[in-house]
């Protein structure tokens, strides 16, 4: 099967051609058609499938023919990040240099004035942020009344970062008869009902099992110490015949750092994470897609949808916290039908996040023994950890009392000479020193009592102390005066 097989246009086929493309992958094979034919659509596929042709290519057609108006889009595409929505952006800018349609980019990290000029114009196709859409539509600046098609991209990642409460605002401010797509990766529940809420008989494609991987990626994970984490890492980047890699972190703090240590050493390294504006990630994007640096250190808000050609490895520096994330960020390479090979970096810390993983994914992830001495470190990191420190520590301290009961005892034997002052201290009957202290503060002013009870206090935590060891003998005359003085 090629594209001219699918329906598409003369035109839109010709910028298929000049992109390079000639076979629909199986999404694009199964979701075109009904695009076209102006069915709702559920999508469930895997990263790197070639998801975002697979409404692109039929929306450009559909749109091909309509009028535009000032402040009211003919069609709105939701993405969960800025970088997914630019990369719609140049999908569309791609394929639909043949038509006359107009395009409008609506995201966090730029100025809103050229937002809105755009959208004053006409435009054919918004693609927009949810918190962006939501901010304009409340000033008044843009009308959702025209809508003709919608489009819910990475459903899943929608949830993850709590957009579903504004996406039900937006969908219910659209017209009730608008064709409507939802693609996500998984289906979990709450998908699964703003989808029978807000879709009509939709057709259902899904051309993978739901979070599985890419059987183009080799996977393998990688048992080392969190202090050779580095060292590790380099070794990899040097041995593996990495021509260009992504690694992940879980944490912007580990992404700035680990990008300085990569360079330190000589590697051509960028990072991409939260705490950068949006001009300085695609710039670092930019660098990344032209080769001036082939190692991109990235956090999860580059881990969904980002299409780079040529990616050999994916690295996680840190085990994802959620599953769901493994999936994507590993995504990033084997794409297009190419072969990738990703490498997780496990501790001993990291076993139930792994394990996790792998019932995701629905099987083991082998072990790479690739690395000098990498599993004999991790193996001994287990023997430290597995028995936890403070119930340790604790059971050392029980037999020491102990020992110091014993020895207390033993001592008139072993060593008599020096116990012998404390024998010689007269044994009158032993002192209730303690019921003694507490009556008589009772009885003395307040203002007295308040200057006795650390004293009194003093007393107890004396006799404590000999409490402790056994001790059987009188109380020494020195305790009781400096007590009761």
């Amino acid at each position: 099967m090629n594209f001219a097989d699918l329906g598409l246009s003369d035109e839109l086929l010709q910028a298929v051609e000049a992109a390079g493309y000639s076979e629909p992958t199986p999404i694009q094979a199964q979701a075109i058609p009904s695009v076209l034919m102006m069915k709702d659509l559920i999508g469930i596929a895997q990263t790197g499938t070639g998801k975002t042709a697979s409404f692109v290519l039929p929306m450009i057609d559909v749109l091909a023919h309509g009028r535009r108006r000032a402040l009211m889009p003919r069609s709105l595409i939701l993405e969960p990040t800025r970088e997914l929505a630019a990369q719609v952006a140049d999908n569309f800018e791609k394929y639909g240099k043949n038509h006359d349609l107009k395009m409008a980019l609506l995201i966090g990290g730029v100025q809103m004035g050229d937002q809105v000029k755009a959208l004053q114009e006409g435009v054919d196709v918004l693609i927009a942020t949810p918190g962006r859409l939501m901010d304009l539509f409340e000033r008044g600046k843009i009308l959702l009344t025209g809508c003709e098609l919608l489009v819910i991209d990475e459903a899943d990642r929608m949830l993850d970062m709590g957009f579903i409460p504004d996406i039900e605002t937006i969908c219910a401010k659209l017209p009730t008869n608008r064709q409507t797509l939802l693609f996500s990766a998984t289906m979990p529940p709450v998908i699964k009902k703003l989808a029978d809420r807000f879709l009509e008989n939709p057709k259902y494609i899904e051309v993978a099992r739901p979070a599985s991987t890419n059987t183009n990626i080799e996977q393998f994970k990688v048992p080392v110490t969190s202090r050779k984490k580095r060292e590790a890492l380099r070794e990899l980047l040097h041995t593996d015949n990495v021509s260009t890699a992504i690694i992940f972190c879980n944490r912007k703090t580990t992404v700035r750092d680990l990008a300085k240590n990569l360079k330190s050493h000589g590697f051509k390294a960028g990072e991409i994470h939260g705490d950068m504006d949006q001009a300085s990630r695609i710039a670092e994007l930019d660098y990344f897609k032209s080769g001036a640096i082939n190692i991109l250190v990235a956090s999860d808000v580059a881990a969904r949808g980002l299409d780079v050609k040529g990616v050999s490895h994916v690295f996680n520096y840190d085990t994802p916290w959620h599953p769901d994330d493994y999936v994507h960020r590993i995504g990033r390479t084997g794409r297009g039908g190419a072969t990738g090979r990703a490498f997780t970096l496990i501790t001993p810390e990291d076993a139930e996040a792994v394990e996790n993983v792998e019932k995701l994914t629905g099987g083991a992830i082998p072990l790479y023994a690739g690395l000098a001495n990498g599993d004999a470190d991790y193996q001994a990191a287990p023997a430290k950890t597995a028995d936890d420190a403070a119930p340790a520590s604790k059971r050392r301290k029980r037999p020491a009392k102990a020992d110091a009961g014993k020895s207390a005892q033993r001592a008139p034997k072993s060593d008599a000479p020096r116990k012998e002052p404390a024998a010689k201290v007269p044994a009158p009957e032993p002192a209730p020193a303690k019921p003694e202290v507490r009556e008589e503060a009772p009885a003395a002013p307040a203002r007295s009592a308040r200057r006795k009870a650390p004293r009194a206090q003093a007393e107890v935590a004396a006799h404590s102390a000999f409490d402790g060891m056994d001790w059987n003998g009188p109380v020494p005359g020195f305790l009781n005066i400096s007590a009761l003085s």
